[in-house]
């Protein structure tokens, strides 16, 4: 599936339940697919109640839970797909699109083979099984093999570094918007990166809007992978630091991954990282 636009985070078309096409951007900071609330109004989904979301700067908010028929993503539709539902069309204008309608998040990549290839602009879906992972892998270029553990339902997390710090567990969030790293507010304190406070705006997260302080981190590693001076922000406390029992330092976003094919395999629960 072509991308419609790649920045500032990837978009694709899918069909809901049928229907014509709509719009909705790929995070892999999120867990179930998303509905925008009117959206899903507008096709009578149904409800089954809600739970509170943590979102970024630790922000929280209700989120609904539903079901619709089916997915259509390129040639492949995916029936009785779990739903969250959020306020999601007010982010519109930011992706610079008509209408934004929802999000595809973790828990549906877990049935395939996906590859986010940024660099050729498009979402590659393959079948879940042997053949296609060994073919994949035949095929040509470099890759780059992380290893991913899974916390809770949709949190992929990997070994990376942080500066000369000590490796630590990052959150591969391709979600996260303008930035290609987020750090606990610890982390940043002990690697010493400075806050660049005359370059603060507002912008806007899941749970309302934010103030994103930018800073320069000037090494950052998942796994093998290495990159120099990469832009970072920061939006208030990082919620997940000690959630999961074991220290998480951070999150790595989409202007790390962007120069990347980036395959997740959750059948061996490995990463493959392509320029």
């Amino acid at each position: 599936m072509k991308f419609v636009k790649t920045d500032p985070l990837p978009l694709v078309n899918v069909r809901v339940n049928g229907g014509k096409e709509v719009t909705f951007f790929i995070d892999t900071g999120g867990s179930e697919v998303t509905l925008d609330t009117d959206f899903a109004k507008e096709l009578g989904v149904p409800q089954f109640g809600e739970i509170q979301g943590t979102f970024s700067g630790g922000q929280h908010t209700e989120v609904q839970l539903g079901r619709i028929e089916s997915l259509t993503l390129g040639d492949w539709t995916v029936k009785n797909v779990p739903t969250a539902m959020l306020p999601l069309r007010q982010l519109s204008e930011g992706f610079g699109v008509k209408q934004i309608d929802g999000i595809i998040g973790t828990t549906l990549f877990y049935h395939f083979l996906t590859t986010m290839d940024y660099p050729h602009g498009e979402l590659v879906l393959r079948r879940k099984d042997a053949k296609n992972l060994e073919e994949f892998k035949k095929s040509p270029g470099k890759r780059v093999t992380v290893p991913i553990w899974m916390a809770s339902d949709h949190f992929m997390v990997a070994w990376g570094r942080v500066e000369t710090l000590p490796p630590s567990l990052l959150f591969i969030d391709t979600g996260l918007m303008g930035a290609g790293v987020k750090l606990a507010e610890s982390v940043i304190k002990e690697a010493g990166i400075k806050l660049e406070e005359n370059r603060a705006a507002q912008g806007a997260g899941g749970g309302g809007t934010l103030r994103i302080v930018p800073r320069t981190v000037h090494q950052v590693s998942l796994g093998d992978i290495k990159e120099e001076n990469v832009q970072g922000v920061y939006d208030g406390p990082f919620p997940f630091e000690n959630t999961f029992g074991f220290h998480l330092a951070g999150m790595v976003g989409h202007e790390f991954f962007r120069p990347y094919a980036v395959t997740f395999d959750f059948q061996n629960m490995q990463t493959y990282l392509q320029r």
